[in-house]
């Protein structure tokens, strides 16, 4: 009697451990679909004008006597400020460096052999908002080499634009980029033959504004890349 009640017992718990082994592969699934989801970027890009222009107008000077030297960048100088008010540019906007001098003279290599011991390099500096206005005069330089005037050309002395309305465009934009990433995730969910669900986690990336090309530093390229996760229903 207690063997056949043993045997019953063993037979129950087997036939419980066989339900509960077959039920495993349904709850896996169910708990894998719950699950389906799709991760997408969406992008946004525009074109807009630089609203800030910072433009270092440098020129250099030669000769032996710094007293004279000195008179001649006080006379450019004022050639200088009197060319870019013309042009629309403020007092406020426009600033005046210490000039820098050089004897060539002192140097350890060559200074022997220059034509003049004195080189003094001066930097009038633009910096405004009226992006359009400097952009005219930069157009009429020719107008400071007929009085004498030729402004470098080095690296140091080209006008760096910038773009500053940033927070102004920043929800358009996000908002497209959005709209971006959901319309690809509807076009993954319909080819796979799911439903588009409610969005799990949504990444918005950085902004980046860039040159639009080495030419046209005037015009800027403003770039945002979200990442969004979507949920798939059958």
């Amino acid at each position: 009697m207690e063997n056949k009640g043993n045997f019953l017992a063993g037979l129950a718990i087997m036939v419980g451990l066989i339900a509960v082994a077959l039920s495993i592969p349904r709850a896996v699934s169910v708990l894998n679909s719950s699950k389906r989801s799709v991760s997408v970027r969406g992008l946004c890009e525009r074109e807009v004008p630089a609203d800030k222009v910072i433009w270092p107008l440098s020129y250099n000077i030669a000769g032996d006597d710094l007293s004279e030297l000195y008179r001649q960048l006080e006379a450019n100088n004022a050639t200088i400020k009197e060319f870019v008010k013309k042009g629309g540019i403020e007092d406020s906007e426009i600033s005046t460096s210490t000039p820098s001098i050089s004897d060539v003279f002192t140097q350890e290599y060559g200074g022997n052999n220059r034509r003049f011991r004195y080189v003094v390099k001066s930097t009038t500096t633009v910096s405004t908002n009226k992006v359009d206005n400097v952009l005219a005069l930069m157009n009429d330089q020719s107008e400071l080499i007929r009085r004498g005037i030729t402004l470098s050309s080095d690296w140091d002395s080209r006008p760096t634009f910038s773009f500053e309305g940033l927070n102004e465009i920043k929800p358009e934009m996000i908002e497209e980029a959005t709209k971006n990433a959901r319309a690809t995730a509807q076009k993954f969910a319909d080819d796979s033959g799911s439903r588009l669900g409610k969005i799990h986690n949504a990444t918005q990336g950085y902004f980046t504004i860039d040159d639009r090309d080495s030419n046209t530093p005037q015009i800027k390229r403003v770039r945002v890349v979200t990442n969004v996760d979507y949920s798939l229903k059958n």
